[in-house]
């Protein structure tokens, strides 16, 4: 179908460079930002939609509109300026992108395969139905459901909360060890998620194309932040035996099989201490576990997706050099006009990049760029990830 459309705007159907050909980003975050970068290579023109007015991926656009990415007619209006439509983020008006593909725009990952991933409940039990490992859960509509369930000993400390809609970077997952707990949490829908003892936290990017050609990405492994939850360090390639992360390749490909999805699906994984793998929650996007190949990578994540949206053969996805990615979040106790303080200092270290994201307001634990460490020894680059995490301060003026 894709291929007919974009012949409408060039002779030779493959021919987007040079053209007039308009791809339209719902989202212009940091993921937005990176992924603009990429399509300067090919020359197309890009349309961004973001609610912020200071949305990082504004300065790479040819066309910026600021609006609401949940409500329909701005979603709808916006896709009718552009030849092809992806996202930079799930959380999305899908009756607007549903209409739109029903009218003949091309929408990659499909309104289809956004729905099973956007509420966490309904991608949780997409996993069981497909006979895809993952930890037991249980649906909640309400908080309060949840609350009745533990005091009536239907469910048991402790466990996993988790919000179905609009988590992210952390935020939307906890673990309930005591009813007080629940402090602070949202009323809405949630799910409660066996807590599983496991050895590490394994991701997997997979890039497909319009016709089906398909790769993945060395496996990663992820360090989290004991407090936040949040990812510290991304390692390429992970510390596992070659048996394993067989078998999380093997996974991975087969949830992008479920899914059908076009583009990058990130995978997001356990290593349980019997070495069984099981499905944590996937990203339909390019992902935090992925920054590291714009460095480490022949192909960044950031390419391959708009290789695969566009139908043009998929990149190398082996990495040249090991890499680690460090995130750069705001320091706790600081919150306002941001100040990145030692950059000049990790810029003098060999092998080290680092990527401000342009946000212009920093809080605590709030994502605000990341820095990619690259060494043809991995320990050594552990060994300087650790120095640029000591380094670098994210504060406030």
């Amino acid at each position: 179908m894709f291929l007919i459309f974009a012949s409408q705007h060039n002779d030779n159907p493959m021919n987007y460079f040079s053209s007039d050909f308009k791809l339209g980003i719902l989202g212009g975050g940091q993921l937005g930002k990176m992924l603009l970068s990429e399509t300067r290579k090919f020359d197309i023109q890009t349309y961004v939609l973001d609610p912020s007015p200071e949305a990082p991926g504004r300065i790479a656009c040819n066309y910026f509109e600021q609006g609401d990415l949940m409500d329909f007619e701005t979603v709808y209006q916006f896709g009718k300026k552009v030849n092809l439509l992806t996202i930079e983020i799930e959380n999305v008006n899908l009756d607007a992108l549903q209409k739109l593909e029903d009218e003949g725009l091309p929408v990659y990952p499909s309104p289809s395969t956004l729905k099973m991933i956007q509420n966490k409940g309904e991608q949780k039990d997409f996993y069981v139905h497909q006979g895809i490992p993952t930890a037991s859960h249980e649906r909640f509509t309400h908080i309060e459901a949840l609350k009745s369930a533990l005091k009536n000993e239907v469910l048991e400390f402790p466990l996993i909360w988790k919000s179905a809609r609009f988590g992210y970077d952390g935020n939307g997952v906890k673990v309930l060890r005591s009813m007080d707990d629940f402090i602070g949490l949202p009323q809405g829908e949630c799910i409660a998620e066996e807590m599983i003892p496991f050895k590490m936290e394994l991701a997997v990017i997979v890039a497909r194309n319009v016709s089906g050609e398909i790769k993945t990405y060395p496996v990663v492994e992820m360090e989290f932040h004991p407090e936040a939850n949040q990812v510290e360090y991304v390692i390429c390639p992970a510390r596992i035996p070659e048996n394993i992360a067989q078998k999380a390749r093997e996974t991975a490909l087969q949830v992008s099989q479920a899914f059908n999805h076009v583009g990058l699906l990130a995978v997001e994984m356990f290593l349980t201490n019997e070495d069984d793998i099981l499905i944590n929650e996937v990203a339909p996007r390019p992902h935090n576990s992925g920054h590291y190949s714009i460095e480490a990578g022949y192909t960044s994540q950031f390419e391959n997706h708009i290789r695969a949206i566009l139908n043009l053969p998929l990149g190398n996805t082996e990495s040249k050099v090991a890499g680690i990615m460090v995130n750069l979040v705001g320091e706790e106790g600081f919150s306002g006009p941001v100040v990145y303080e030692n950059i000049e200092n990790i810029l003098a270290i060999d092998g080290v990049t680092p990527h401000i994201y342009g946000k212009k307001e920093t809080r605590p634990f709030r994502k605000m760029g990341h820095v990619t460490i690259v060494n043809e020894d991995l320990s050594k680059a552990r060994k300087i990830a650790e120095e640029v995490k000591n380094t670098i301060r994210v504060v406030s003026r």
